[in-house]
């Protein structure tokens, strides 16, 4: 991965390629920080690629959907950060470790559902505060790769002086770099390490796992609980059948990444932007059973407005929950519960 292909904080000139190339001399706390001439492993390549100019403080983890506990962590991370006098870093992995594990024991394909493509989850992380975000390819080599090793190169490409982890982290081979070998490794490497406990919200704690179960029971004030933000679909409009039209009520069909979760079928409260401007929407996931058909849709309706949106880029904000996807007897059955559908989305958005 490219510099170019990364996402900076606009303002951030510390971090730069060529420092790097003209080899500057810092100083580093630990002798695994220092400037090396040697040729990264290839599993470090992706590390290597960064060229802080500052040591840092690092968190390792998938961070899916970056939601509150995330958030929480992170900015004791930038917290800790400013007060060392250092930068503040994420290293994400992907695809998620858990898809790549399971793939190695069972004989068909394990998908994860994501909370946030790779490109969210970089622009949320960086909102939050960190200094940079480094993308990191998880596959079965990595898995291989001991505690020691990793931490090793972190503290070498990356100059790591300090690591902040939740409670239940573990690195390296079959998990093996929990918090105490970690801290052990901190004292006789150089760098200290911090654990962050869980954040609990009405007595649950918070995680991707009940984000997405939330988000399969339709619950999407508890996923946007836990998210701290609106469970949020991207996509381009693609072609639809264009029968919304003839309900009167023409729809956009709303195309995503296949490994996104999604919320269970069922109408929806939304907000839609297009571009740089918001409208109030109502939108139905499912597979349209009045009209017998089994593939499953994402149909946008945009409340109050007629816009040409196909193959335009749309972000879906989930509000609330209007009612489970149901066969009518009719089309005209259909249209009629739009209309109720819409005049509720109203009260809920408190627009005339």
């Amino acid at each position: 991965m490219r510099d170019k292909d990364l996402r900076w904080e606009p303002n951030d000139t510390r971090i730069s390629q060529e420092s790097r190339v003209q080899g500057q001399e810092y100083p580093f706390h630990n002798a695994y920080a220092e400037p090396d001439s040697t040729s990264p492993l290839p599993w470090e390549e992706e590390l290597a690629s960064f060229s802080p100019e500052q040591s840092s403080i690092i968190t390792i983890g998938v961070f899916d959907g970056v939601h509150v506990g995330h958030q929480y962590l992170i900015r004791r991370l930038v917290s800790q950060a400013q007060a060392r006098g250092y930068l503040s870093g994420v290293v994400t992995f992907h695809p998620h470790p858990q898809e790549v594990l399971k793939s190695q024991t069972t004989p068909l394909p394990t998908r994860l559902s994501h909370l946030s493509t790779l490109e969210k989850k970089i622009e949320l992380l960086l909102n939050v505060g960190v200094s940079f975000v480094v993308p990191f390819t998880f596959t079965p080599e990595i898995a291989q790769i001991g505690a020691r090793d990793f931490v090793v190169a972190l503290c070498k490409h990356l100059k790591m002086e300090g690591l902040v982890i939740g409670p239940d982290f573990a690195l390296g081979r079959g998990r093996e770099g929990d918090a105490t070998l970690l801290t052990s490794l901190g004292k006789e490497i150089g760098f200290t390490v911090e654990t962050i406990d869980f954040v609990k919200l009405d007595d649950k704690v918070v995680s991707s796992t009940a984000i997405r179960q939330a988000l399969a029971q339709g619950d999407v004030i508890a996923a946007r609980k836990f998210l701290g933000y609106p469970f949020t679909l991207c996509g381009q409009v693609g072609h639809g059948v264009k029968r919304g039209g003839s309900l009167g009520y023409p729809t956009a069909n709303l195309e995503v990444d296949q490994n996104l979760a999604l919320p269970s079928n069922g109408v929806y409260v939304t907000m839609t932007k297009v571009g740089a401007q918001t409208y109030p929407s109502v939108t139905n996931i499912g597979i349209r059973p009045t009209f017998g058909e089994e593939k499953r849709t994402i149909e946008v309706y945009l409340l109050d407005v007629e816009l040409e949106l196909y193959q335009q880029e749309l972000e879906i904000e989930f509000v609330d929950r209007l009612r489970e996807e149901k066969r009518f007897p009719a089309a005209s059955d259909l249209s009629a519960q739009i209309r109720k559908d819409v005049e509720q989305a109203r009260k809920i958005l408190i627009i005339g």
